[in-house]
């Protein structure tokens, strides 16, 4: 059994460096975020986030968010969440519009040893303020499937991990079944019981409108209390 998940953590890595190596490198982004999270009563959290995402080789703000959402663990191995993100976008008119999601997630989570396995299925809604065609003013539905390995220990601070996500868009007008593919790979350093900090890199490949691959470094501060 652990042969097996050592040879999944290793083909998740090999797959993120595949994507790098035959990317097109359009474009260039940096993620900023910092994240809070509050334990409300036992097994339900509270989370908030505030994120700015950079394109252009990092030299205009894509878009900016904040989301917040409650996350109920029922067990040591599943858990559901629900979130809202209240989005400020740049778009073709080059100004800035809000966007308006909602999340539902069910999460799997399996740990053998150090290594800690991760599996989440998200359902996500998107709705638009900014009208190109008539189409925009439907919203549009997405399916959201992403398993990520982690490496941790609680003698050592730092650990890495990799992930893969695939983006299915659920629309009927949709002629693409795969709308995004993401992989990302990161540290993260816990100080204390409270903060930690994470530096991630990640390949975005997206299909639609129209093929676009991005390079992004994410930076990430985490506060619990």
């Amino acid at each position: 059994m652990m042969m097996m998940i050592k040879r999944a953590f290793i083909l998740l890595v090999l797959s993120l460096f595949t994507a790098v190596i035959y990317s097109q490198e359009k474009d260039f982004g940096i993620w900023y975020g910092v994240t809070i999270k509050h334990e409300i009563v036992k097994k339900l959290d509270l989370e908030i986030a505030a994120v700015v995402r950079t394109f252009e080789n990092a030299k205009k703000i894509e878009q900016e968010f904040l989301e917040g959402g409650l996350d109920y663990k029922f067990n040591d191995y599943l858990s559901a969440a629900g979130s809202y993100r209240l989005t400020n976008n740049y778009e073709d008119d080059l100004k800035y519009h809000l966007q308006h999601k909602l999340f539902l997630d069910l999460k799997g989570n399996l740990k053998i040893a150090d290594l800690s396995l991760t599996g989440r299925f998200r359902f996500q809604a998107r709705y638009k303020t900014y009208f190109e065609d008539v189409d925009d003013k439907i919203p549009d539905y997405t399916a959201r499937i992403r398993l990520k390995a982690t490496y941790k220990t609680f003698s050592f601070p730092l650990n890495p991990y990799v992930y893969a996500e695939t983006f299915l868009p659920l629309n009927d007008d949709r002629d693409k079944v795969i709308g995004k593919n993401r992989f990302g790979a990161g540290l993260e350093f816990s100080i204390g019981k409270r903060h930690s900090i994470e530096a991630e890199y990640l390949f975005q490949r997206d299909f639609l409108p129209n093929l676009l691959d991005e390079n992004i470094i994410s930076f990430n501060y985490t506060l619990k209390f």
